[in-house]
């Protein structure tokens, strides 16, 4: 709670990056708390009530220990519509807090005149507003505290809050990916659709596993957590408009390791949504306005190519950057091209110059060599050689290649691969 000592990383951060002013939490947070859940909120009325009647299915003896925190969010140039919807939130929250019995429930209101956030911030912002406010109020004393990332249009399970406490006790790794289901859509083309996305990012993420990739995680904004030290060290939530999950986790698994969770599962929403430049809401709009077939897949060639790019880097043998480069080259001339533009030879000398241990050489290249960098060398393979295809094409040998059988049709292989993924 405020006043309490923090310790000197916690404080450090709080002092330097945490959010300033005008943003505080409605009312005074009882006690310390042993974790906190974030959910920003932006026009939710209708969905946030069904995402704390979720979180309140939870056994009170894990509700006592969080804080839960809702960051009521807009612009100033929010819609008459948003605005109007935000404000019904903020009135609604303390009757919401008596019904569903979360003694712990607390709100910040960004959205009121004054508080509003800043032109071209949204929910990168909110979610850090959140954290940030949360870290003064949690118990440093007993353990390392967490902070849990949730949205206002997702349900979790019953086991939600265990599953993410014992997770923490038995893991070394600072953030976790938690397991996730999208929600069944309300129409055929709607399902259609979240189906075909979802399977996207598992196949990504499958791709990265078999290629052997420290990054093969989920990075989906409503089901991630961490410890508060790992928040801290890696700098806290960034500020973007879209693809905050997925830096966040990068920078958590850099400095503090990122492990996969079980035990539980959310359920995001699978509604389509324009409020950010990608993602889910957005793909799914895409799709439903110019058909399925806008989403293609990359091919699993590049995943092969990422894998003996890896293994190279892995085997280097004090091999300086020219002669990896050359290496690089015998995989893939368009391999070699992408890290010549990445200036990779000089940057590879430098890890090899302040870096003597291999050990700490892999760290500092996948360090280096990260998940952005990965997606972006797929994204150059797949426009330079390797076009994207459909589904069908590049799930299949992804699963055979994990001896798992495939299927005809998106829902068949979605399923197949949520199983993989243990969902």
């Amino acid at each position: 709670m405020p006043g309490q000592d923090l310790p000197t990383p916690i404080a450090a951060y709080l002092r330097r990056r945490a959010v300033a002013a005008p943003w505080r939490i409605t009312g005074q947070p009882a006690g310390a708390f042993r974790g906190a859940v974030v959910i920003p909120s932006l026009a939710e009325s209708n969905n946030l009530p069904q995402t704390l009647r979720s979180l309140a299915t939870n056994p009170t003896g894990f509700l006592s220990r969080f804080l839960l925190l809702v960051v009521v969010n807009q612009r100033g140039d929010a819609s008459p519509g948003e605005r109007a919807d935000n404000g019904a939130t903020l009135d609604l929250l303390p009757s919401w807090k008596r019904e569903y019995g979360l003694e712990h429930l607390h709100w910040v209101d960004a959205a009121s005149t004054g508080n509003e956030l800043p032109p071209k911030q949204g929910v990168g912002l909110a979610r850090k507003i959140g954290l940030d406010l949360a870290l003064e109020h949690l118990d440093f004393a007993a353990a390392d505290p967490l902070l849990v990332c949730l949205d206002a249009d997702t349900v979790v399970q019953p086991d939600y809050l265990s599953a993410i406490t014992g997770h923490f006790n038995e893991t070394v790794a600072g953030g976790a990916s938690i397991p996730y289901r999208h929600r069944p859509a309300c129409d055929t083309a709607g399902q259609m659709a979240i189906d075909r996305y979802e399977l996207f990012l598992r196949a990504y993420v499958l791709g990265l596993e078999q290629a052997g990739s420290p990054y093969a995680f989920h990075t989906v904004g409503s089901a991630m957590a961490c410890r508060a030290s790992a928040y801290a060290a890696s700098g806290g939530m960034n500020r973007r408009l879209a693809g905050e999950d997925f830096y966040f986790l990068q920078q958590v698994h850099k400095v503090a390791g990122v492990a996969p969770l079980a035990g539980t599962i959310v359920h995001p929403s699978p509604r389509q949504s324009h409020r950010v430049p990608f993602g889910t809401g957005r793909a799914v709009g895409d799709m439903l306005a110019q058909g399925s077939e806008r989403l293609l897949f990359y091919q699993p060639m590049l995943f092969e190519i990422l894998g003996e790019w890896l293994q190279c880097a892995a085997r280097s043998g004090g091999a300086d950057g020219a002669d990896l480069m050359n290496r690089a080259g015998g995989i893939s001339s368009h391999l070699r091209g992408f890290l010549e533009q990445a200036g990779f030879s000089a940057a590879w000398d430098n890890l090899l110059r302040h870096n003597p241990d291999e050990n700490r050489l892999m760290v500092s290249f996948h360090g280096w060599f990260d998940a952005f960098r990965t997606m972006r060398l797929l994204h150059h393979l797949s426009d330079s050689a390797w076009p994207r295809v459909p589904p069908e094409q590049a799930v299949k040998p992804l699963l055979e290649r994990a001896a798992c059988n495939g299927a005809a049709d998106v829902g068949g292989l979605l399923e197949r691969l949520r199983g993989l993924q243990g969902v």
